[in-house]
């Protein structure tokens, strides 16, 4: 391997916290601001449903882009149709855009992204709209030499073209770049086929599955990151 001059982050789950129960909460807002009559589980598996759907639209090469807001927006429409509640799907998808702009960062990411930065250039690719990517990076006591999102690419991870974007705003070749995320298909698999190092983060301890592609490392927090680069290179 290269030296490695840089070290690209995806964002949710990784830097930024992503779970579920910051879902129920925004559910739990939906509900109220509109006055529907379910109950926030309830809501979530209607909503699973076409949220689900868009996860694989947005993953096919031969459909379209849409951006996160108009595909959530959608999945509220069927969940709302399925549940013969009359609420506004737009207005419950922007909902759940602002708040994930205000997620909380990890404890462990300023002190590791801080140690980082001493001898690394930092950066962000994320699978969001910039309207909830952007609030959070702003929030992040780092500074990062390039952010691009599947809204800028009008495209998502795994699709090398996302990560060739990043790439070129980096002007940076992949031998030298360690991409760093918590997901085994976007983030392993998209990285490694530009020809990336991959770091997974892997905070629940999953197992690894067999038909995806292994990353060249895996942490539990990033507090291990710096240690695990040294020893990569």
């Amino acid at each position: 391997m290269s030296a490695i001059t840089t070290v690209i982050f995806d964002m949710f789950n990784t830097i930024a916290q992503d779970g579920h129960e910051h879902w129920r909460q925004s559910f739990v807002k939906i509900i109220a601001e509109q006055g529907l009559d379910t109950d926030p589980e309830t809501l979530r598996q209607a909503w699973d449903f076409g949220s689900n759907n868009f996860r694989a639209r947005r993953v096919d090469p031969n459909e379209p882009f849409i951006s996160y807001l108009d595909g959530w927006a959608d999945a509220f429409a069927r969940a709302f149709a399925d549940l013969d509640v009359n609420g506004d799907p737009m207005a419950a998808s922007q909902k759940s855009i602002d708040d994930l702009g205000a997620r909380p960062i990890f404890p462990d990411a300023p002190e590791a992204l801080s140690t980082l930065a001493r001898r690394r250039r930092l950066a962000v690719l994320s699978n969001a709209d910039d309207a909830y990517l952007h609030p959070v990076v702003a929030r992040i006591p780092a500074s990062f030499a390039a952010i691009v999102s599947s809204e800028g690419g009008r495209c998502y991870k795994p699709e090398a073209r996302l990560f060739q974007t990043v790439l070129s705003e980096l002007q940076a070749d992949p031998s030298e770049c360690v991409y760093v995320g918590d997901k085994q298909f976007e983030d392993v698999q998209g990285a490694r086929g530009v020809g990336m190092s991959v770091v997974w983060i892997n905070r629940r301890a999953e197992p690894l599955n067999p038909d995806l592609p292994s990353p060249d490392a895996e942490i539990r927090d990033l507090l291990e990151l710096p240690a695990v680069l040294d020893r990569l290179v």
